[in-house]
Formats: structure tokens, C-alpha cells, sequence
């Protein structure tokens, strides 16, 4: 990939291929398996928010729908119930927010509150969220996921080069999406969708995908990679260096300051 930049809210990230910035989780859905990212207020997602900013985070992904096939889908306004007020306060102390979700209206109504990237955990493909993308020009993280949205997966397909696939599946849909007006792309192999598949497995799928990030970064685009919350630190951290070593420009990741301090220890931290 050559460089590339991408303008969301008032910050220019700059994608030169020997920076990883990183994008801290905050979940609003209270049952989220994930229980230290979880803010149980608005007020607590603003102090979580600072923390993960002074560990030195540069993005804040915010997501009010568990995205765990276990849990049942809110509706639109219950998702927004969540995350609207706390999205108002990180708006106004000037965070770059990105909102999880795959549906069309809340992410609609998230950028109109200020959020400042969709990330669209659907992997947009559905017309109106291409609309909303498209005429709010923010950027949008293309998530891959084998299903029409993380709730109805099965098991995921396992391929030795599933990388490969991830990027002969996205390329077609890459173009469609230019063809529509919709440009400011991130890319994300969807290593975080919980599929109904064995856990080693996908472990080892999941592991094979970043040492082959190149395959997806020939695409054009900045490729974040989210970071599994495994059940044991050791493993998240093994993930996180991997995908240092071969070049993620962005991490989304459960586990900030640790996150944060291999970056720097990479020497991916930029100017």
C-alpha cells in the first residue's frame, strides 16, 4: 500500500506503512463478555475514554449492540438509547470516535452527533448504509464477515490462505463501493467476529491472516486489525505483537496501555 491519509473529525492520520495507531474499545452493552471495557455511564465511558487518550490511544470505538452471536439484537433506538450520551461527551472534549454498529440509522444518527468513522461490522452491504457513508463522507472500517451481520454467523470457512481469500472476497466489493462514491476505506479481515467454530481453529486461522497482511494491504487501503479478547493477556499480547511486526496501521484493542506500550516499544508511534 502507498500512502494514504484519511481526515476524521478535526485529525489527519497518515498511513506511510511504519505507524500503528491504535483504537481503544469502550463497550456500552452491559452484557458484553468483555467486563473491563464495559461503561456502565455515560460519565464512565468519558473517564475510560481519558485513560485510554493517556496510555496514548488515538481513536475511541464505541459500541452500544454486543456483537456476540449469544445475545440478542437491540433495536435501533435501544442501540442509540446507549450510545448517544455517551458519544455526546467524548464529542465535546474532542475524541475521535468511531461507533460499532451494522445498522444503518444509528450510525446515521451517531455521525450526526459527531462520531467520526463508521465502522461498520456488517462489512456494508447493505444499500443504506452505503447511503449514509456515502453522503456523510466519513471514513468507514469494511469489516469481512461471513454472514450478513457478527449475530447471524455459522462457522467460518477454513482455508490454509485465508488471507488470500479475505482479499480476493473484498477486492469486487472495494470496487463497488468506489463506484458509489464511498472511498475513505479501512479495511478489517474480521479476525474479532465471534464465528461458531472450534476456538483453537480459529485461533490459528486468525494467527495465519496477520502474518500474511501484506495479501490484504495490496489492496490499497489502511488495514485494521481487532484484536481477539482471548481468555488469557498472554495470547491478546501475542496477537498485538504479531500484528505490529507485520504492519497493521491501526489495532483495535480491549487492552490499552499494553497495547499502547508495545507500540511504542515497536517504535510505531510515529513522529
Amino acid at each position: 500500500m502507498s500512502a494514504f491519509s484519511l481526515e476524521a473529525g478535526s485529525r489527519r492520520f497518515d498511513f506511510t506503512g511504519d505507524r500503528t495507531y491504535v483504537m481503544g474499545v469502550i463497550n456500552l452493552s452491559p452484557e458484553s463478555n468483555n467486563r473491563h471495557t464495559v461503561a456502565n455511564s455515560p460519565r464512565e465511558a468519558l473517564a475510560m475514554a481519558h485513560r485510554y487518550r493517556d496510555h496514548g490511544a488515538a481513536m475511541i470505538d464505541l459500541g452500544g449492540q454486543s456483537s456476540h452471536f449469544d445475545n440478542v439484537e437491540l433495536s435501533p433506538e435501544e442501540e442509540l438509547e446507549r450510545l448517544l450520551p455517551a458519544l455526546d461527551l467524548l464529542v465535546a472534549e474532542e475524541f475521535v470516535v468511531s461507533v460499532d454498529t451494522w445498522k444503518p440509522h444509528v450510525a446515521r444518527r451517531a455521525v450526526d452527533a459527531g462520531a467520526a468513522i463508521v465502522n461498520d461490522t456488517g462489512g456494508m452491504r447493505n444499500e443504506a448504509m452505503v447511503e449514509v457513508v456515502r453522503s456523510t463522507s466519513v471514513p468507514v472500517v469494511v469489516t469481512y464477515v461471513e454472514g450478513e451481520d457478527p449475530l447471524s454467523v455459522g462457522n467460518l470457512e477454513f482455508v490454509q490462505d485465508k488471507a488470500a481469500q479475505v482479499a480476493e472476497r473484498l477486492a469486487p466489493h472495494i470496487s463497488d463501493l468506489r463506484a458509489l462514491g464511498v472511498t475513505d476505506l479501512i479495511l478489517d479481515p474480521g479476525l474479532s467476529i465471534n464465528y461458531r467454530s472450534d476456538y483453537e481453529e480459529y485461533t490459528r486461522q486468525q494467527l495465519r491472516v496477520i502474518r500474511h497482511l501484506d495479501v490484504i494491504r495490496k489492496l490499497g487501503y489502511p488495514v485494521l486489525i481487532p484484536i481477539p479478547r482471548k481468555r488469557e493477556l498472554a495470547r491478546v499480547m501475542a496477537y498485538v505483537t504479531l500484528a505490529l511486526e507485520y504492519g497493521a496501521d491501526i489495532i483495535r484493542v480491549h487492552d490499552v496501555e499494553h497495547a499502547c506500550d508495545l507500540v511504542r516499544l515497536f517504535g510505531r508511534d510515529g513522529p
